[in-house]
């Protein structure tokens, strides 16, 4: 083999590893590819499509502009049923076999739990998942970029609002027993802590199942003033619905990974007067701007969809990478896609301002608290004054 030929041959053989490699981290001349494993059947399943059906929405509207630095986003979704085990074998397949170059819209703690030391064993960026566990904020987690508010977050602001609004002092916490509903009821102790309280009553129910009877009648033991629900639409509409129709009726307050659109259509007329802290801005608002971008969004991609909670944070993940790949302009790669947000002093979402920092992976502090009305809409509300009176 002479030896300019012999040059082509190994020019040729160094380009395909090169194509190869960029396209196991889901980076190519054309496209980046993203992953999500998520809930897209069982009980928590609208949880997963709101997710995937925002992501998808911003994603498209990126790639009706040309992509971003012309490369379009393709979002690959696999179903984990909420199940810890089937999202640690969904990780390891998307980052193994898929390539791709970050995992996006989790929905979960549990699945979080199994999953993020495969990704970070891995250095795959884990964006924006659905839940506002404690140890997603951790600093040991260099991969992970949270969005929304925690937890501990919002279980402050419920506990503030019942004691401050309503001067409510018997307080009830039913919760998922694992490790989602564990955090939960964490927040919602140490909230009762700092106010020198405790739960009146405490009682759980299995993941994916309604099995809440045992907690109905514990509440029904109590008679609390208030009840704070940590847990997925189904099992918490049901304890509702059933609390309803025996006569025990006190403030319901639930968590936003709940699922907010699909809870009001479980409920019904049960669900009138439930409040639920959200951790997105009122999906129909107009201020934020952003909210006016993802109606238009969603209406593009989904047109049968309704605006809600959830699928306005897949909108706002969905954004938050794009803006990250943005930042990093045409040479991109994992470490500099977490370093663009990590380093910014802010990351201006049209209107929706998120702040990260060094020992800092959670991008928004906000809370906001939303009512039930008669009608299964929602409204959002400033205090549970309100709504009713003590």
């Amino acid at each position: 083999m002479s030896s300019t030929r012999y040059s082509c041959a190994v020019l040729l053989l160094v380009l395909l590893i090169v194509e190869i490699r960029a396209e196991e981290s889901g980076i190519s001349d054309v496209r980046i590819l993203f992953g999500q494993s998520a809930a897209f059947s069982g009980p928590a399943q609208e949880l997963g499509k709101n997710m995937r059906v925002g992501i998808e929405a911003a994603f498209q509207e990126a790639n009706a502009r040309g992509g971003v630095h012309g490369r379009l986003l393709t979002l690959l979704s696999l179903d984990d049923a909420y199940e810890p085990e089937a999202a640690i074998a969904n990780t390891r397949r998307l980052i193994e076999q898929e390539g791709v170059f970050a995992l996006i819209g989790a929905v979960g703690t549990p699945t979080s739990l199994s999953a993020t030391p495969v990704a970070a064993a891995a250095g795959v960026p884990y964006i924006a998942p659905f839940t506002g566990a404690a140890f997603l904020r951790e600093a040991r987690w260099q991969n992970v970029i949270n969005l929304r508010a925690s937890y501990n977050q919002e279980t402050e602001a419920m506990v503030a609002r019942l004691t401050t609004d309503l001067g409510i002092k018997r307080i009830a916490v039913i919760y998922q027993d694992d490790s989602f509903g564990q955090a939960g009821y964490r927040g919602v102790l140490q909230a009762l802590e700092r106010r020198s309280m405790k739960p009146v009553v405490i009682g759980v129910y299995p993941r994916n199942t309604t099995a809440v009877k045992t907690a109905l009648l514990a509440l029904r033991s109590a008679t609390p003033d208030a009840v704070i629900l940590i847990g997925a639409y189904h099992p918490v509409a049901t304890l509702i619905a059933w609390a309803r129709h025996t006569d025990l009726n006190p403030v319901f307050m639930t968590i936003s990974f709940v699922g907010s659109n699909a809870l009001a259509k479980e409920l019904g007329r049960a669900g009138a007067g439930v409040f639920v802290t959200q951790v997105v801005p009122f999906p129909t608002d107009n201020i934020p701007r952003i909210g006016i971008a993802y109606r238009r969004a969603l209406a593009a991609h989904a047109p049968e969809a309704t605006p809600g909670f959830v699928s306005y944070e897949g909108y706002l993940a969905g954004r938050l990478a794009i803006a990250a790949l943005e930042r990093c302009g045409r040479e991109v790669d994992r470490a500099g896609f977490l370093n663009s947000l990590r380093s910014a002093d802010t990351i201006d979402l049209d209107g929706f301002e998120l702040r990260y920092g060094e020992n800092d992976n959670q991008g928004s502090d906000a809370v906001f608290l939303t009512v039930i009305d008669s009608d299964g809409s929602y409204r959002s509300i400033d205090t549970l004054r309100d709504v009713m009176q003590p």
